[in-house]
């Protein structure tokens, strides 16, 4: 396994500590992999969402003063 050293200002170290500390992980390493592992999978849904939108088929035109109306119909019934 590689190793990759960084720098961290004091309030991200003391909370990686912590986090630590209260055996939500067993060290900075298993912190630091949770962290980058959740971030493949965020950017790979990201991914996707934009595919989906791409495939949804033609962009229609918005009126935001309609969409307002109707929402504040809908809050008064």
């Amino acid at each position: 396994m590689a190793t990759m050293n960084i720098s961290l200002p004091d309030q991200m170290k003391n909370w990686v500590e912590e986090s630590v500390r209260t055996g939500r992980y067993s060290n900075a390493s298993d912190y630091m992999r949770d962290l980058i592992r959740e971030d493949h999978i965020r950017l790979e849904q990201l991914r996707l969402a934009l595919i989906e939108g791409e495939n949804s088929g033609e962009a229609q035109e918005f009126n935001m003063a309609e969409f307002i109306a109707a929402k504040k119909k809908s809050l008064t019934l």
